[in-house]
């Protein structure tokens, strides 16, 4: 059993491990054991942490047999990604440069996942400044998707979703700032959770400088995981209150249920051209399982959503004019530095009056979509109205960028608002995964875990089964 305890989901291991039937040093070999025979395939992660790993089961195994009180990941082994601070490694973002910047304490999200008992047993490759949707930089090298290494496996979070996809561990640390735990979630055919903005504390101590506006309002830490309850366990151990955050939100993870049917909105139409067959399959048959469960489905395009992505994209860089060009420009490697200039681009530089409007404006769109989801309180829509783009795509063309701009607006409308979205497996399609995204109001992640629920039930899918196939 020892051998394939890598197989198994992280509410399965922590169960077993509770009741004493498996020891936390047997589930951290057999987790090794995968990254060793799978790791230097696809190079998820490019920091394994053998010998840290084995002395915190250890340690974690002699605190069960103290008779201890646990947390709910006890000896549960997870990876964090490269762009957050883990005391005693370095917190290189990927980044030639950084490959020294060593951390001297946790991150709040790294310090919760301790304290409920996670063991890490890795670290996440990321793009530089993780600022693509490709998991590749000049430190660590390219993370190749485990379906198919022609195309992306999804990014910035790429490395969180190959290996969770693998067996390289039950649950995945990434972070989401235009959907960088969606997007690869879905390229890898894994669950990724966004939790809505101050869900979940983020402060890295090794930063020079607090977080710029856009950071604050749009990035969050989250888990990719192998199933949608992982993501909710993940999501109640993450989302511990920590002190260095005031932007922190003490918001309920569950709520009374209503008592009426789900009613949820299909997005299914883009307004200036069609999805790929493939998305568009994808959640027709997601609509139809909600539908056959109870839910009420109904065609329905949520409010501003074109210009929602738009200002993600003007906000975004004209806080990154301010707050992150001097250092892409400095430290990037070539290909961030190429699609940044592109990102940049459009619109140009704002004038003061300009940025405050769409500060003011973001406000009006949220209100709309607030109203929206007191009517249809889920929002069922693809991650992407592409298919996993081909591998550096959007190093090809100034115009190939800007169209990808338009293929990723579910990512981006949706974290421009902070709003908690799910990215779920719905099966596969010409050999590649196929997923949903289900998106709520704030701190309604419970929504989109239950709507999740449902689609994966329906599903019957299993990521390990398939790429064993």
């Amino acid at each position: 059993m020892t051998r394939t305890l890598w197989r198994l989901d992280a509410t399965e291991l922590a169960a077993l491990i509770r009741s004493k039937e498996v020891s936390c040093v047997e589930t951290t070999e057999s987790v090794l054991g995968r990254i060793d025979d799978v790791n230097p395939r696809i190079n998820a992660l490019p920091v394994v942490l053998h010998e840290q790993a084995l002395a915190a089961a250890a340690e974690a195994d002699r605190a069960l047999a103290r008779g201890d009180a646990v947390g709910p990941l006890h000896g549960v082994p997870v990876t964090i990604k490269v762009n957050v601070d883990v005391a005693g490694g370095a917190t290189d973002g990927s980044i030639v440069a950084l490959k020294d910047l060593i951390a001297d304490s946790d991150a709040p999200v790294v310090a919760n996942l301790k304290r409920a008992g996670a063991v890490i047993v890795g670290r996440n490759n990321a793009p530089s400044f993780s600022l693509r949707w490709f998991t590749d930089n000049e430190l660590h090298g390219r993370t190749l998707n485990p379906w198919d290494p022609h195309v992306t496996p999804g990014g910035s979070s790429g490395g969180a979703a190959a290996a969770v996809a693998t067996g390289m561990g039950p649950i995945a640390h990434g972070n989401d700032y235009g959907g960088s735990i969606r997007h690869p979630a879905w390229a890898c055919g894994v669950v990724g959770l966004r939790p809505t903005a101050g869900r979940v504390p983020a402060v890295n101590a090794t930063a020079k400088d607090d977080r710029i506006l856009t950071n604050q309002l749009m990035s969050v830490q989250g888990p990719l995981t192998r199933s949608v309850a992982d993501a909710r366990l993940a999501l109640e151990v993450m989302a511990e209150g920590d002190p260095r955050d005031p932007l922190w939100v003490p918001a309920p993870l569950d709520y009374p249920p209503s008592g009426q049917p789900l009613k949820v909105a299909l997005f299914k139409r883009h307004p200036a051209f069609a999805a790929d067959p493939s998305v568009t399959a994808s959640f027709e048959r997601a609509a139809q399982w909600l539908a056959d469960a109870g839910c009420i489905v109904e065609e329905a395009e949520p409010p501003h959503f074109e210009e929602a992505a738009r200002l993600w994209r003007e906000m975004l860089n004209d806080d990154l004019r301010r707050g992150g060009k001097p250092a892409i420009e400095a430290i990037g490697d070539e290909a961030v530095r190429t699609v940044f200039a592109w990102q940049l681009a459009a619109p140009p530089a704002g004038s003061a009056e300009r940025v405050l409007a769409a500060y003011q404006r973001r406000l009006t769109i949220a209100r709309a979509w607030s109203l929206f989801f007191s009517e249809h309180p889920v929002l069922l829509m693809p991650v992407s109205w592409a298919r996993q783009f081909p591998i550096d795509e959007d190093r090809r063309s100034a115009e190939r960028f800007e169209q990808m701009l338009l293929e990723q607006s579910p990512l981006t409308a949706t974290a421009m608002l902070g709003l908690p979205g799910l990215s779920v497996p719905t099966g596969v399609d010409g050999g590649l995964p196929t997923g949903v995204q289900l998106c709520a109001s704030r701190y309604r992640e419970d929504l989109c875990l239950a709507a999740g629920e449902i689609v994966e039930r329906a599903a019957g899918y299993s990521v390990l089964e398939q790429l064993a196939a």
